[in-house]
């Protein structure tokens, strides 16, 4: 099994998990998610403040790394897209360029070309 970029895998179209991963951004960002958080966060502090029973604890406790767990998951797609759209444009910036100055061979050209082509390679 070879693990590839969220953004290699499944083609041109954007896989169910790519989806998944574009709405949870969205929800994780929006006001309703701080709430959310914000409320967990409470649950945690006052059950400590209340003594509540172990299990309680354990909850409130387990609940916050679950959803540290998947935003950092989500986080990190996230990561790997945005990297990946701002390579595709600088490429094509790149190829743009090397069109326009086509005739002339300056060593920034060659410099340019290189990368490239160096890109192409990892």
């Amino acid at each position: 099994m070879t693990f590839k970029n969220p953004v290699h895998r499944g083609g041109p179209r954007r896989g169910r998990f790519e989806q998944l991963a574009e709405y949870a951004s969205n929800f994780t960002s929006s006001p309703l998610f701080f709430l959310l958080c914000l409320s967990l966060v409470s649950f945690f502090v006052a059950s400590h403040v209340a003594h509540l029973p172990p299990e309680v604890l354990l909850l409130a406790g387990d609940s916050m790394t679950a959803v540290t767990l998947l935003l950092l998951a989500l986080l990190k797609n996230s990561e790997m897209r945005a990297e990946h759209a701002i390579q595709r444009k600088l490429d094509a910036i790149a190829a743009a360029l090397l069109e326009a100055h086509q005739d002339n061979r300056s060593r920034a050209f060659e410099d340019l070309r290189n990368a490239i082509r160096m890109e192409e390679e990892t």
